[in-house]
């Protein structure tokens, strides 16, 4: 009897000194690596695959199939010299573009349209395809916002640039032309994509 008690009380002190070891920290998020060069200068991107992992998938099959190479950056919509995006993608053609994805709010993935994020360019949710934006300033309008009417799911964006802002910067302020699909934003003399690849 006596062993016994000398037992429980043995584990009841043990009991607090257990509960003070620290809880595992949560396994990091998965990203993958992709470098831009551009007729500008190179970008390189950390894309989230774990947390927007159908976005980012999709992104990537783009630049495993070499779909975006020798497309352009073709649109600039430009607030300030500082603020706006860049638009860049395969446009629709025929011979590059994939089938449209499931919409991933941010609501869901977490990723944010911080300043340099990349996001899927989209009509109605689950229309997008291969044409992206990458944003110059935090811009959280993008974002899901389930306050607002309407259609308030947002972009998906997926990831962000983490070298080569200032080709970005220099692509936001290039001259544009008055005419085409976006009148005032189809920038004069594209900027060409050379080559998309994983550096993971």
């Amino acid at each position: 009897m006596l062993k016994r008690l000398l037992l429980l009380v043995a584990a009841l002190c043990a009991a607090p000194a257990l509960a003070q070891t620290p809880a595992a920290a949560p396994p990091a998020a998965e990203t993958a690596r992709v470098k831009v060069e551009t007729s500008e200068g190179s970008i390189v991107l950390e894309l989230e695959k774990s947390r927007a992992p159908i976005t980012t998938a999709n992104f990537l099959r783009y630049v495993d199939e070499k779909r975006l190479d020798g497309t352009v950056f073709y649109r600039t919509v430009r607030v300030t010299p500082t603020f706006g995006f860049v638009q860049f993608g395969v446009q629709n053609a025929p011979k590059r573009v994939l089938p449209p994805i499931k919409h991933e709010p941010t609501t869901q993935t977490g990723v944010h349209h911080v300043d340099g994020a990349i996001s899927i360019a989209r009509l109605a949710p689950g229309t997008a395809q291969g044409d992206f934006t990458i944003s110059v300033g935090a811009q959280p309008s993008l974002d899901a916002d389930p306050s607002r009417e309407g259609d308030n799911l947002g972009y998906a964006a997926f990831g962000r640039v983490v070298e080569g802002m200032d080709v970005i910067h220099r692509i936001l302020n290039a001259p544009v032309s008055e005419g085409g699909h976006f009148k005032g934003e189809m920038i004069a003399d594209p900027v060409r994509i050379l080559s998309a690849r994983r550096i993971d």
